[in-house]
């Protein structure tokens, strides 16, 4: 395969992926995900049955221990494994019980 039949190919792969809806979603939540995990390790493990719901703005929520919180949508919230403080650096993993 030519080097322009490659290339074709990936932009037609990334176009089938980013032009819809659903599946940009969940490429962009992947892509903070893997951002995530690069900015450091795990703090903690939390089920989201110990979070808060927020009605108002229709989140869940959990107070870090710097005093920030850790917030998911609803929408996002079974998508969503690694939570980022949005005060500190410190990172949780969400667990669903099952």
């Amino acid at each position: 395969m030519d080097e322009r039949t490659q290339k074709f190919i990936e932009i037609d792969q990334a176009w089938k992926i980013l032009g819809n809806e659903e599946t940009k979603k969940m490429y962009d939540l992947q892509r903070h995900e893997a951002e995530l995990r690069r900015m450091g390790p795990v703090d903690a493990q939390v089920y989201l049955e110990d979070m808060s719901w927020n009605k108002d703005d229709e989140s869940f929520s959990l107070t870090c221990r710097c005093g920030g919180k850790y917030t998911v949508s609803k929408d996002e919230v079974e998508e969503v494994n690694l939570i980022c403080c949005d005060t500190c650096s410190l990172i949780v993993e969400l667990l669903h019980q099952q």
